[in-house]
């Protein structure tokens, strides 16, 4: 391990990476998002595209408005709803707070869909200048003499091992609502209990396998 960073300069720059994308941005930083978007560009691109009609949030909260008159009605005829009905009270006008004008309607959407691109694209380039200059680039097709020694040499089975794991990575980012970079990056930094809960089981599930494989097999 002499030839790669100390542990300290890594977590710096991820922290660097981590704040500047998201005083860039204004969103969370998240890899697993950003190939879910960029695999599906075409959808995200219509999505987009619908969402530039609607930039001002005070014309989404009108035409919403007008959307929800239309269907349910607002004359005379449409039925009222009497005060406390369905086991709530109304509060009363004194008490409700005004809603100022500056106060946005929904919150910010997904970054757009060039920036995600960027990242990915920027993730490649920054491991390919980092092999380039320290000497250790070379091209392989297995996962390096610790894998066959450990798990199998034979690359059929390699192939379907590792076909396999990374359908169940996909699968438990999905399920997780993100990746160790979303939710250890940005959600423990932002102190997010969903994120610290599954940081939690990243890594301790990392540990156990580790100590399994290491220790056990």
């Amino acid at each position: 391990m002499s030839g790669y960073w100390p542990w300290w300069a890594g977590a710096a720059g991820l922290a660097l990476i981590t704040v500047n994308y998201a005083l860039t941005t204004d969103r969370s930083f998240g890899v697993s998002s950003a190939w879910d978007r960029v695999l599906h560009w075409r959808r995200e691109r219509r999505l987009e595209k619908m969402d530039e009609e609607f930039a001002d949030d005070r014309a989404l909260a009108e035409a919403l408005a007008a959307a929800t008159a239309e269907h349910f009605g607002t004359g005379p005829s449409a039925p009222a709803v009497p005060p406390g009905a369905y086991g709530t009270s109304q509060p009363r006008e004194a008490d409700a707070e005004p809603v100022s004008e500056d106060t946005p309607v929904v919150g910010p959407g997904p970054a757009p869909l060039v920036t995600q691109a960027a990242l990915l694209v920027s993730i490649f380039l920054g491991g390919l200048i980092a092999a380039l200059t320290s000497g250790r680039f070379h091209l392989r097709f297995d996962m390096g003499p610790g894998f066959r020694n450990l798990v199998t040499a034979d690359p059929i089975t390699m192939l379907v091992l590792l076909f396999v794991g990374g359908v169940l990575v996909g699968f438990g980012t999905r399920l997780a609502g993100g990746c160790s970079s979303g939710h250890g990056l940005n959600g423990c930094g932002r102190l997010r209990p969903v994120s610290l809960v599954a940081t939690a089981v990243f890594f301790g599930t990392a540990v156990a396998v580790s100590f399994l494989l290491w220790k056990v097999i």
